[in-house]
């Protein structure tokens, strides 16, 4: 089985027609369907079935597409490795995050190190701000020094610790009727339109089981994958949210409300790592300064919570 042969699979798979992978490949069209006859005969596997002038993928093709996307993955890393290399040598930091730090906290904790390194060359640094399960593969290969990722995923393949964990708090605009009191109880949230997290998040499961107790429903007004999406339409007036209190402080510097909520929902980021690899000094310096970081911006986030 040659590499061509599965790169082939994989433009079949992404376009849908031979005509838009011979395109995607520069190749002709009778070479993708040489190419396809000779896989699917080595495999012992139909992975296309023709209907119509289609081919439409068999189950056996959506489960070989998952190995295949790892394969290229990997293959994505050794090129983005070689260019960083010729480019900056090893001086160079590689980060992955989910938006709840990577929009807010990381530049921060950047800001940290530049000014607790000054006179010293500066590390190329690669900031990725991705979806948690981005994060999680880009550790599992090695594209990045270590990443933070929400812990709802599994961690098979990755070597992984708790980085962060408190408790949710209540956002809401300013002046809104929640805002004068200090804590927010469960009832208190009933009738209003919420703001939450997508159903699958971690975090939102565990609010609706800790609400399902004070048998209280949310009144959902808009899902989101994102906590700072909740931030911004709270802060302009669209309900009221939980989400966690270090993507809240960059909100609450512009006005938004911040309560604490009377039933515990935790949210947890984990710093993921490439199993097996031992951290440069540059990458053990920044998480140094990141823990440093999160405990400044916990005491900030005090002054917010009366």
């Amino acid at each position: 089985m040659r590499f061509a042969e599965i790169e082939t699979f994989r433009a079949l798979m992404r376009s849908g027609s031979t005509r838009k992978a011979a395109a995607l490949l520069h190749v002709t069209q009778p070479a993708i369907s040489q190419s396809l006859k000779r896989l699917e005969a080595q495999a012992g596997l139909v992975l296309f079935q023709r209907a119509g002038g289609r081919l439409v993928p068999t189950p056996e093709a959506r489960a070989l597409l998952n190995e295949v996307e790892r394969v290229f993955i990997g293959m994505d890393a050794i090129e983005h490795r070689l260019r960083s290399l010729r480019d900056f040598g090893v001086n160079q930091l590689e980060l992955s995050c989910y938006p709840a730090f990577g929009l807010g906290f990381m530049p921060r904790a950047l800001a940290r190190l530049k000014a607790h390194t000054p006179g010293h060359p500066w590390p190329q640094v690669s900031l990725q701000v991705l979806s948690s399960k981005d994060v999680r593969e880009r550790v599992a290969v090695g594209l990045s020094d270590f990443g933070l990722m929400a812990d709802e995923l599994s961690l098979d393949g990755i070597a992984h610790s708790t980085f962060a964990k408190f408790p949710g708090v209540v956002v809401m605009p300013s002046g809104h009727a929640l805002a004068r009191f200090s804590t927010v109880k469960p009832a208190q949230l009933a009738e209003l339109p919420f703001l939450a997290l997508n159903p699958e998040d971690a975090s939102r499961r565990r609010l609706d089981a800790a609400l399902a107790e004070h048998g209280v429903a949310l009144r959902v007004a808009v899902h989101t994958p994102y906590a700072a999406s909740v931030c911004e339409m709270a802060l302009r007036g669209l309900g009221v949210g939980l989400v966690n209190p270090i993507t809240a402080l960059d909100y609450a510097e512009r006005g938004l409300v911040v309560r604490k909520l009377s039933v515990d929902v935790s949210f947890a980021c984990l710093l993921a790592l490439p199993t097996g690899k031992v951290l440069s000094g540059a990458a053990m310096q920044f998480l140094s300064l990141m823990r440093l970081q999160l405990a400044d911006d916990q005491k900030r986030l005090r002054s917010y919570l009366r």
